[in-house]
């Protein structure tokens, strides 16, 4: 039987947990963790360094508790979906009830990617319910700028409080209708200048072609390989099933390059396009998976005049 907050659920538990101070952090996280403990559920950790020490400190010495190291995992909002399904399976195969997990995004995602990590938290509704997963998702007020927190509340249906609260967000909208916005994230800066390269309706070629001309040697070799595959498979899917004409417009910066495709279609229908392979192929959504998995900043913007995808390989942070 699970316990707490998931007592009669199934499935994902997702909850928020907005904090001020390390106080008011360790006044939900530790009775989070230690009531996992207690019932013999497993408890893990995914914060940053910092807090994890903050935490582990705080811990009773015996406490079997899990601390998960960073690494790679929040590089692409694919990769952590990806990373965190094979690690919820392994733990749901030792047969426990539940698994209780705080984790928290790194401050650098808050800012011109958080557009990407916002609809990551909107899937991972979906994307892990077939798991006895409770999960707290840790936001520092003091850094997350008010539209951040105004996402957390769209895209998490309770918020965890200290003295064991849990509250309804009120603001909750379901993954399918939130991730169909399809909103504008912010412009790169450098799409304020006229771009390096603009092409109407070209091949899959001319595209691959066109990125490695204006590369110039400022990728990195995997890097510019990734970009040129990931243009490839969104060119071929807007001549495929997007409406022409179709305009592919390249921006270079000394530590990047960005591509945006647009058509004058709606764009794919399926809301969890690029976050998750489509199972048969359709509408292109293999090959959005593959962008996301290939590109270190994907947006997706959909109105009046088409959608356009936008495509970023090198450093995606800007300011915002």
């Amino acid at each position: 039987m699970r316990t707490g907050a998931g007592a009669g659920h199934t499935g994902y538990v997702h909850e928020a947990l907005l904090y001020d101070s390390e106080d008011e952090l360790l006044g939900v996280v530790l009775p989070f963790l230690l009531g996992g403990v207690e019932a013999g559920e497993i408890a893990a950790v995914s914060l940053d360094v910092r807090n994890a020490e903050l935490v582990r400190r705080a811990l009773p010495a015996d406490a079997e508790v899990t601390f998960l190291p960073g690494g790679d995992v929040y590089a692409r909002p694919t990769a952590a979906i990806r990373a965190y399904r094979e690690l919820f399976t392994s733990f749901a195969a030792t047969g426990t009830s539940q698994i209780r997990m705080v984790g928290e995004l790194p401050p650098l995602l808050l800012g011109a990617t958080w557009d990407a990590w916002a609809r990551y938290e909107s899937a991972i509704n979906h994307v892990y319910d077939d798991f006895p997963l409770w999960g707290l998702c840790a936001y520092d007020r003091r850094l997350a700028p008010p539209h951040v927190l105004a996402d957390v509340a769209r895209t998490h249906p309770r918020r965890a409080t200290p003295g064991g609260g849990h509250e309804p967000t009120g603001l909750y909208t379901e993954p399918a209708t939130y991730l169909a916005e399809c909103r504008p994230a912010p412009l790169d800066p450098v799409q304020h200048a006229t771009p390096l390269v603009e092409l109407v309706d070209p091949t899959p070629a001319q595209a691959r072609d066109a990125v490695r001309a204006a590369d110039a040697g400022r990728l990195a070799p995997d890097d510019l390989d990734d970009l040129v595959i990931a243009v490839s498979e969104v060119v071929s899917n807007a001549l495929r099933h997007g409406t022409a004409p179709v305009c592919l417009r390249l921006w270079r910066a000394p530590d990047r390059m960005v591509v945006a495709v647009h058509d004058r279609g709606p764009g794919p229908k399926d809301p969890y396009a690029g976050l998750l392979p489509a199972g048969d192929g359709s509408e292109g959504g293999l090959g959005l998976w593959i962008s996301h998995q290939s590109c270190h900043h994907v947006t997706h913007h959909r109105d009046a005049d088409g959608f356009t995808i936008r495509l970023t390989v090198g450093n995606p942070h800007f300011p915002v």
